[in-house]
């Protein structure tokens, strides 16, 4: 990965995420930073998300290292069930951070079309970070998605949603999340090879 050109491309969830928001810092501080901008951020439709995600990684031919927050993450799931292989060969990995449990009897109407959620293996390394107070995903819950997804998990102790609600702007604690999916990326690589 070291000799490749990464594309870190920013997943938000519903309503974006705004300037303040750790993605944005990410996206402004991290080389090759891209968003995938949603023509709805308000009143999300599963198809458009999923067609957009697609389209956002095709348009460079680049490898990819997706970064997702909240509905993002189950964005990047839909996507990596419904993908054509040449795409999904681009992304190196995934970071999903609160995913947002869009089959929770309390979800917010807007979401609920993303479900059910899907619980195949990604076909690519990733690493869910979670909440033990997050209100949009139970700790259990997350810990389900992380097995279906094969993902490494890590969850943390009162940071809410993980978003600017819960204090989280920088967050340059969750860079330790992501070094720790690239040094995955890198073995995964080297056993391939």
């Amino acid at each position: 990965m070291r000799n490749e050109s990464i594309r870190y491309l920013i997943v938000p969830g519903w309503q974006g995420s705004p300037d303040d928001h750790w993605q944005t810092h990410w996206q402004n501080s991290l080389p090759n930073g891209a968003r995938v901008e949603q023509a709805d951020w308000q009143m999300p439709r599963r198809e458009d998300w999923v067609g957009e995600l697609q389209r956002t990684i095709a348009a460079d031919s680049s490898p990819v290292i997706l970064i997702a927050h909240s509905l993002g993450c189950v964005t990047v799931a839909h996507w990596a069930q419904l993908a054509p292989l040449q795409t999904l060969r681009q992304v190196r990995g995934a970071l999903l951070v609160a995913p947002a449990d869009v089959e929770r009897s309390n979800c917010p109407p807007p979401l609920r079309n993303f479900a059910p959620i899907p619980t195949h293996l990604l076909p690519f390394p990733s690493q869910v970070v979670s909440s033990d107070n997050d209100a949009a995903v139970s700790t259990l819950r997350a810990l389900e998605l992380a097995r279906d997804w094969g993902s490494e998990v890590g969850i943390l102790s009162g940071a809410g949603h993980i978003n600017v609600t819960s204090g989280h702007h920088r967050w340059d604690q969750g860079f330790a999340y992501l070094y720790r999916l690239q040094n995955r990326i890198e073995q995964h690589a080297r056993r391939s090879a």
